[in-house]
């Protein structure tokens, strides 16, 4: 039998509903569990800026999330084939790809992640993914499972991205895309301003929602600060997977208010 699943996030969106996670940078469980114990929907665990590889450890983390009862989503670092299968077959709901900019990136994360007919991903049944080939393992049925249940995340986070935005979007297998409005305005050498008010940062998330929905395809947008009108605005511009913050941000915030408090309590009476 697989290994634990988590098929809710894709019911979610097949379903036409909004998700909401949170990206984990410290690499810890306890923050991971901590979200699922609060309902969020996946956790997107980077590999990109932090110290975490896809090692032991990140399998760990993914392990942690589907126990937990949240998606686990992995940002690895690149186009790298071994990241994205290891990813997979550690029980990942699905990998986030950054700075994909052509329509040659994004068939070769396809390729990497998906089993044939789609890709020529490597396979090997001694993984969580496989059930570890336990009672029961069959090929076909596993290839096929995989196929359709592991989300296909490019980002699109460079002007680049947008050159090519209608080539990169009819590669056949790509399930979501992930606006990073940081590294889009750097790229540009605009202002950076993760709350996406700068007008051609928000052109840009429109003409990607626009284009990505006429095929099929869902797209995630952080929402910086997490509060409730910025949720509404999101949802109203149809994101399909909000990121409501990161574990950095949510222990920069507590501490914020400690000082405040300490701060406070110091002023004379």
């Amino acid at each position: 039998m697989p290994g634990p699943q988590n098929s809710k996030l894709r019911e979610k969106l097949e379903r036409g509903e909004a998700t909401f996670g949170a990206t984990f940078y410290t690499g810890s469980t306890v923050a991971i569990e901590a979200a699922a114990n609060w309902g969020l929907d996946f956790a997107f665990i980077d590999a990109e800026h932090t110290p975490v590889n896809v090692d032991a450890h990140m399998e760990k983390l993914i392990l942690a999330a589907l126990l937990a009862g949240i998606a686990p989503l992995v940002r690895v670092r690149g186009t790298n084939e071994w990241d994205i299968r290891k990813s997979l077959e550690f029980g990942a709901t699905g990998v986030i790809v950054p700075q994909v900019g052509t329509a040659d990136q994004a068939r070769a994360i396809v390729r990497a992640a998906k089993f044939p007919p789609y890709g020529r991903r490597g396979g090997d049944s001694s993984c969580r993914a496989a059930g570890f080939g336990g009672p029961g393992f069959q090929w076909s049925a596993y290839m096929e499972h995989e196929n359709a249940t592991r989300l296909v995340i490019p980002m699109a986070e460079s002007y680049e991205f947008f050159d090519n935005i209608d080539e990169i979007l009819d590669v056949e297998g790509i399930d979501v895309i992930n606006f990073g409005p940081a590294d889009y305005s750097i790229s540009r050498q605009i202002s950076i301003d993760y709350s996406m008010a700068h007008p051609e940062v928000e052109e840009k998330l429109a003409e990607l929602i626009e284009k990505s929905h006429a095929r099929g395809i869902k797209v995630m947008a952080p929402c910086i600060p997490p509060v409730a009108e910025n949720v509404s605005a999101l949802k109203k511009k149809g994101v399909d997977m909000i990121i409501m913050g990161n574990d950095v941000l949510f222990l920069n915030e507590g501490c914020r208010r400690a000082r405040e408090a300490i701060d406070t309590a110091a002023k004379p009476a």
